[in-house]
């Protein structure tokens, strides 16, 4: 990810020109970063557990969006497009707006070369700021694992790895458990020189 261009953009600026903008980016206060796509593990892993999920959710009070809702983070000024989110009701948008929220449950993140230590480290550091968030996945693309980061009731951050096809993942906020091979179902664990393109 690199920037855009050195000019300090305001949120209503950025936001302008997001919603003409053939291509996603970042907004980090005041900077706008282009968002390259994603492979076709990426989108493949994305659209199986976001598939999932959203059918398991149906008839209760959450909605699952992927890749094109956008996210507000007041308190690091980050507009942003998580992978997967789950989100409780009601929703909580941005003021005046349609297309940004701010009050994810949980939230899923497929790594990649190019972004796995953000991922990791500092945009892991901003979400956590955001009060309704309660647990966070990590998903290798080339790889069966997936980590789970749980905040339990005294604030803290407890991690759960989970690998192999056989494995069952389970999330405590949600009545919801998913074995890692309906996760993977359909990806090429064997592309790993495929050049990385992920946002």
């Amino acid at each position: 990810m690199q920037v855009k261009t050195d000019k300090y953009y305001s949120p209503a600026e950025y936001l302008e020109l997001e919603t003409a903008a053939e291509y996603r980016s970042e907004y980090i206060n005041g900077e706008i970063i282009p968002m390259s796509g994603g492979s076709a593990n990426h989108n493949q892993i994305s659209l199986n557990l976001s598939s999932a999920l959203n059918f398991a959710l149906r008839g209760q009070p959450y909605r699952v969006f992927i890749n094109d809702m956008r996210l507000w983070i007041l308190n690091y000024r980050l507009y942003t497009y998580p992978d997967i989110m789950v989100v409780g009701s009601p929703l909580e948008f941005v003021e005046n707006r349609r297309d940004t929220i701010t009050n994810p449950i949980i939230i899923a993140e497929v790594l990649s070369n190019s972004t796995e230590k953000y991922d990791r480290g500092e945009k892991f550091k901003r979400y956590r700021t955001i009060p309704s968030f309660k647990e966070y996945l990590l998903i290798s693309q080339n790889a069966i694992q997936v980590e789970v980061f749980t905040k339990n009731d005294e604030n803290k951050w407890l991690l759960s790895e989970y690998e192999g096809a056989d494995s069952i993942l389970r999330l405590n906020e949600l009545q919801f458990q998913i074995s890692l091979s309906e996760i993977y179902d359909k990806v090429e664990l064997n592309l790993n020189d495929e050049k990385d393109y992920d946002s």
